[in-house]
């Protein structure tokens, strides 16, 4: 189980690692507390790839999975926002490993 502290919209939020395989280069995350779940999410599941590209480099695609309080719905705008927090979450990640890579050597 894991924290993660942000310093965009989230404060914190608890994890733990429901999946890993270094072979396939994927991880599964569940989000089990935390702001980013308000009051109408009981948790978040992320499962992250990441694939090999033509440069060099790699593309990273990213499943989520929300579980509600009830029978809440979620419009496609709200959806739509989630994603682009998501993706800044996931850019600050990679800045700050690519300013630190001893934090993953």
């Amino acid at each position: 189980m894991g924290v993660v502290n942000f310093g965009m919209y989230y404060r914190y939020a608890k994890h733990r690692i429901e999946e890993k395989d270094e072979q396939k280069f994927m991880c599964k995350l569940k989000f089990i507390e935390g702001d980013m779940l308000r009051d109408n999410l009981k948790s978040i599941v992320y499962e992250v790839k990441l694939e090999p590209d033509k440069y060099g480099g790699c593309i990273c695609k990213v499943w989520s999975e929300y579980e509600t309080e009830g029978d809440v719905m979620y419009k496609d705008e709200d959806i739509e926002a989630g994603k682009d927090r998501a993706l800044e979450m996931y850019k600050g990640i990679e800045a700050y490993l690519l300013a630190n890579p001893q934090a993953y050597a």
